[in-house]
């Protein structure tokens, strides 16, 4: 009986932990995502200028908004 009680416990133990440890992880990766994009308007206009090229508003709106779309 205690054996089994035991194994029973551990094996919930496991599983409640995993999907707390899931849930804590993607919540704290979404808020950081959140607070520090992949990619700015201001990385994009740094970009164009390396390139050479002056970008307009309506460029740059475009390549974020198509950055947005695709996450």
């Amino acid at each position: 009986m205690d054996f089994w009680y035991s194994i029973g416990s551990l094996i919930a133990g496991l599983v409640i932990g995993g999907f707390l440890g899931f849930y804590f992880t993607k919540r704290k990766f979404e808020k950081e995502l959140k607070e520090n994009p992949p990619i700015n308007e201001k990385m994009i206009r740094a970009m164009f200028l390396q390139m050479g090229r002056k970008p307009s508003e309506a460029q740059i709106r475009q390549i974020m908004k198509s950055v947005n779309a695709n996450r």
